[in-house]
C-alpha cells in the first residue's frame, strides 16, 4: 500500500484514496483470470479493499466512515474497474450500499455496523413476499443477480411491504446473509467474476425497522436521510445510486483504451495481401477509431459527473431533487452506458484477431461491458415507465 497521506482529521485524502484504488486495480488485473474462473471476487481481494479503507468512503462518520459523495465514489469504482470489470462492479455495489444502509433508521444502522467491517449487497426487484407479524414481517422468496453476495454479511431483498391500510408498497428488507441461502447459478459470458447468484430466504423474521419503502428513498424522506445533516444522504436514490453500476463501465472503457494503446504502440501488421510491416499506431483507420472511442469516453464522463454535481448541489441548497432531474439522470446513466459500450466495441474491432485471445484483457472488457449493458438498470428500456430500476 502507498504511504498514508491524510487530511486534517487524520483520514486519507482523496488523492490517497485514488492511489489506493489504483493499487487495487493492479492487483485485480493480475487476478482477473482467477476471478473469472472462481466466478466471484476473492475474500483476499475484499480484505485488501478493507485494508485500503475503500469501503469507508460513503459510510457516515458516526460509524467510522468518511462521508464522501458519489463523485469521489464514482472515480474509485472506475479506477478499480479499469483493472478488472468484475472486481470494480462488486466494489461499486458493496461500497455504495454503505450509503444505502445509512438511509435506514438509526436502529438498523446500529445493528449492521456493530461490526464495522459489515458489507451489504442485494437484489432490487420486489419479488420477496412478506407476512406481517408482531414487531415486523416473515419474509420468503428468491431473487436473482445478487452481485457480491458471497462477500456480504447483509442482503437488501426487494419485496412488497404490507401496510396497515391500503396495498403493500415496494421496498427493501434488510436481512443477515446468515439467514439466507445462496443458490450458485452464476455461469455467464461476461461479468463472470461478480458472483451475481440467486439469493433465497424462507420465513425469515425481519423487524419493522429493517424495512424501507422505495418511495422514501426516491423522495429522500427515509429516516437516515432526514437524520443526517450531510447533503450526501439527502439525494434521491433514483438520481444517484445507479451510478454504482455505470461507473464500472467507465473504468472498463478506460482500461480497454489503455490496453489497446499499449498494444498499438508495439504491434506491427502482417498484411497477408497488402499493407504489411507497418506499425499499427500509424494506420489511419486505427487512429480514427481511437479518436472516436476517446470522444465517447470523454462524453460519458462529462455527463456522469455533471449530473452527480448538480444533484449534490441541489441537495446542499436544501432543495428536493425534482422529478425532471431524477429522470434526466436516469436517462443519462443509461445513455452513458451506450456510449461506453460503443467505445469498447470500436477498440475491440480495431484490435483484430489479437483481441480474441483469452489472455488479452481487451476481450474481457468487451464481454464484461456487454454483460453490464444487458442489466435493466443500465438500459434505456426502464425509462418508458418503470419507476424503480432493478439493480443486480
Amino acid at each position: 500500500m502507498t504511504a498514508i497521506a491524510g487530511s486534517s482529521d487524520g483520514n486519507p485524502d482523496i488523492p490517497e484514496l485514488l492511489a489506493r484504488a489504483r493499487m487495487i486495480a493492479g492487483l485485480a488485473r493480475k487476478c482477473a483470470l482467477k476471478t473469472e474462473a472462481e466466478r466471484r471476487v476473492s475474500a483476499d481481494m475484499i480484505a485488501r479493499m478493507r485494508q485500503a479503507d475503500l469501503f469507508r468512503v460513503m459510510r457516515p462518520r458516526a460509524y467510522g466512515g468518511f462521508e464522501h459523495g458519489f463523485e469521489v465514489f464514482s472515480q474509485l469504482v472506475a479506477t478499480i474497474a479499469s483493472g478488472c470489470g468484475s472486481t470494480g462492479w462488486v466494489y461499486g455495489l458493496l461500497a455504495s450500499h454503505q450509503w444505502l444502509i445509512a438511509c435506514f433508521s438509526t436502529q438498523a444502522q446500529d445493528e449492521v455496523w456493530q461490526d464495522r467491517d459489515a458489507l451489504a449487497t442485494g437484489t432490487y426487484a420486489p419479488v420477496f413476499q412478506a407476512v406481517p407479524v408482531e414487531g415486523g414481517y416473515r419474509l420468503s422468496g428468491k431473487g436473482g443477480f445478487c452481485s457480491g453476495c458471497d462477500n456480504a454479511q447483509w442482503q437488501f431483498l426487494g419485496g412488497m411491504i404490507p401496510q396497515p391500510e391500503g396495498p403493500p408498497k415496494p421496498g427493501f428488507f434488510l436481512v443477515p446473509t446468515a439467514e439466507c441461502t445462496i443458490d450458485d447459478n452464476w455461469r455467464t459470458m461476461g461479468l463472470a467474476g461478480t458472483g451475481s447468484k440467486n439469493i433465497i430466504t424462507k420465513d425469515a423474521f425481519v423487524p419493522a425497522y429493517r424495512a424501507l419503502a422505495f418511495a422514501e428513498l426516491i423522495d429522500a424522506t427515509a429516516p437516515g436521510m432526514r437524520g443526517n445533516p450531510n447533503p450526501v444522504y439527502r439525494q434521491s436514490f433514483l438520481a444517484v445510486l445507479p451510478i454504482a453500476i455505470v461507473s464500472p463501465l467507465l473504468g472498463m472503457a478506460e482500461g480497454a483504451l489503455a490496453d489497446f494503446l499499449d498494444m498499438a504502440k508495439v504491434r506491427t501488421t502482417l498484411g497477408a495481401v497488402a499493407g504489411g510491416n507497418r506499425r499499427m499506431a500509424e494506420l489511419t483507420t486505427v487512429q480514427l477509431r481511437v479518436a472516436e472511442a476517446t470522444g465517447l469516453i470523454d462524453a460519458a464522463r462529462l455527463m456522469m459527473f455533471r449530473d452527480l454535481g448538480e444533484a449534490f448541489a441541489t441537495a446542499a441548497r436544501g432543495e428536493p431533487i425534482s422529478v425532471d432531474m431524477r429522470l434526466r439522470n436516469r436517462r443519462d446513466q443509461a445513455f452513458c452506458v451506450r456510449l461506453l459500450v460503443q467505445a469498447i466495441d470500436l477498440l475491440f474491432l480495431a484490435a483484430g484477431g489479437q483481441g480474441l485471445f483469452l489472455d488479452h484483457p481487451l476481450q474481457r472488457s468487451w464481454r464484461d461491458a456487454h454483460a453490464a449493458s444487458r442489466t435493466r438498470s443500465t438500459s434505456l428500456m426502464p425509462m418508458k415507465g418503470a419507476m424503480i430500476p432493478p439493480m443486480p
